[in-house]
């Protein structure tokens, strides 16, 4: 059971005191409160967690600065949609608002390598309107002598080139908690002249210790990837671990899995899964096509293949897509071979709001097809 409290609720007030003092003499209910901080005001919520089927809805709606119960029937209890549950899926960060109606592209290097290219990467952003980006600084690798990532070296320039291009945020994975540390020291020594999105790599997507630590902290949100080895419910739970530690900010990204049925590509691609991932939960839902086909493999129309798995992903709802750009692919230190190039960023980007514009569209006949013909 949730309970949706009154908008901008004094957590030190004397209704506020009340409500807890009385939820916690609830035998066998255990409760934890989460806030969630829109642009105009802050919300909290409560879980109530055990036994909460004897509890009547109304009884619980009279408490003390309650406005609204939601009876939770769903695995996924605060990142879940539930019956009658209204909750938006919109949080804002760094001025960039990331919901189930918002799109975004973060296009960038798989892999920091040289202030160099990532300069060139930020000014070709910056030209054609965009303000987020990829970038790796951290690279888990299934061969231990392959390249892993400058780490905290590279992060303060990274942060100024971000800053100096106006790039507001970055996707950047972390493979251990002290990585937080790093970047928020990174940002604090610079300035903080950019955001960042801390991302969960498919390897990590079930490491439940790193998942609970990410969780507790709520200044930077979260693109949590699909396990490629495990199923939807698996990686969906992965995000409630997250979600129940205190960071509702979170991201869902499809990547592809791990099989040969998606021969020739590096994956299998799983974007059918974006319309689900959105009637399950409220949480926005990102699609990687770079690490989905692995190559820059094109139809006989001279059409990539990870550009048409863009437009599929698009198409069918997607919030964000997560891309690989570099200058000079024939040099990447990570994933070269499945890179876009630079003078293929205007092309990608508006073969991208073809695909956007016809979901859209798509959307519209939807909501007149529903209007003229109500259940």
């Amino acid at each position: 059971m949730i309970l949706l409290l009154e908008p901008d609720i004094d957590r030190q007030s004397e209704q506020f005191r009340r409500l807890i003092e009385h939820l916690d003499g609830l035998q066998g209910i255990n409760h934890r409160t989460h806030q969630v901080r829109g642009s105009q005001q802050t919300l909290t919520e409560i879980y109530l967690i055990g036994d909460t089927a004897a509890l009547d809805v109304d009884d619980m709606r009279a408490l003390p600065g309650v406005e609204r119960v939601i009876r939770v029937s769903d695995s996924y209890r605060v990142l879940g949609r539930h019956r009658d549950d209204q909750r938006s899926s919109e949080f804002h960060y760094n001025g960039v608002t990331f919901s189930q109606d918002s799109f975004h592209v973060f296009a960038g290097l798989c892999a920091v390598d040289n202030p160099t290219n990532v300069e060139r990467m930020f000014r070709a952003l910056q030209e054609h309107g965009q303000t987020c980006a990829r970038m790796g600084a951290y690279k888990p690798r299934t061969n231990p002598y392959s390249f892993q990532g400058h780490g905290k070296e590279c992060l303060p320039w990274v942060f100024e080139l971000a800053g100096k291009y106006g790039i507001r945020v970055l996707a950047m994975e972390i493979t251990h908690d002290r990585h937080i540390e790093e970047i928020e020291d990174a940002l604090a020594q610079t300035g903080n002249p950019t955001g960042v999105m801390l991302q969960i790599g498919t390897r990590n997507t079930q490491n439940f210790e790193l998942l609970k630590h990410v969780g507790r902290q709520t200044r930077f949100p979260v693109l949590l990837k699909r396990g490629f080895g495990i199923t939807l419910e698996e990686s969906l739970n992965a995000a409630e671990y997250l979600a129940s530690e205190g960071n509702s900010h979170v991201i869902f990204a499809l990547r592809g899995m791990k099989t040969n049925m998606g021969d020739p590509h590096r994956n299998f691609v799983d974007f059918a899964h974006v319309p689900v991932v959105k009637r399950l939960t409220r949480m926005p839902v990102c699609i990687d096509p770079s690490h989905s086909v692995g190559t820059r493999a094109a139809c006989p129309e001279g059409i990539l293949d990870m550009m048409h798995v863009t437009a599929q992903g698009v198409i069918a709802g997607a919030n964000m897509v997560l891309v690989d750009f570099h200058p000079e692919p024939a040099r990447a230190l990570v994933d070269g071979p499945q890179a876009l190039t630079m003078d293929e960023l205007p092309w990608f980007l508006q073969d991208v709001a073809l695909a956007r514009e016809a979901y859209l569209q798509r959307r519209e006949l939807s909501r007149r097809h529903h209007a003229d013909n109500p259940l």
